[in-house]
């Protein structure tokens, strides 16, 4: 059914992202297809990397971990944005598109009053993707 999952990772938060990082390996190993790892970072020195080279090869290893660990294929796509907590939803799209990916598998959050006002990132996503969304809360 699937051929290509995408997951969208914030390795500053990656513990938290245990449930949709199985669901996106369990998704894999079922239609014995690829993930690709997304992660967006800043332009400037982040808390996870002092430069979107760095952050790059950290996605790579964290990739690798997870292929290791799992035991399906994982490829990486770093982007880099102006503003990420701005331009993820774009370029979470942008990815999709240029990966190729028929799902995206995202991390969500427990809503609360903000979500009242303005749209979560996996609710913009999934609002506006050409390709079906899974959002793991």
């Amino acid at each position: 059914m699937f051929k290509n999952l995408m997951l969208p990772i914030d390795l500053a938060h990656a513990a938290r992202m245990e449930r949709a990082v199985q669901a996106a390996v369990d998704l894999a190993r079922l239609y014995d297809c690829p993930v690709t790892l997304v992660g967006v970072t800043a332009e400037t020195a982040t808390s996870v990397a002092h430069n979107p080279t760095e952050y790059a090869a950290r996605l790579a290893q964290f990739g690798a971990d997870l292929a290791g660990q799992h035991g399906v294929t994982v490829d990486t796509a770093a982007y880099t944005a102006h503003d990420p907590s701005i331009d993820l939803d774009k370029t979470i799209l942008a990815a999709a598109r240029e990966t190729g990916c028929d799902l995206i598998v995202m991390a969500s959050h427990v809503p609360g009053i903000p979500e009242h006002f303005f749209a979560s990132h996996g609710g913009a996503v999934a609002s506006h993707a050409s390709v079906s969304v899974f959002v793991v809360r």
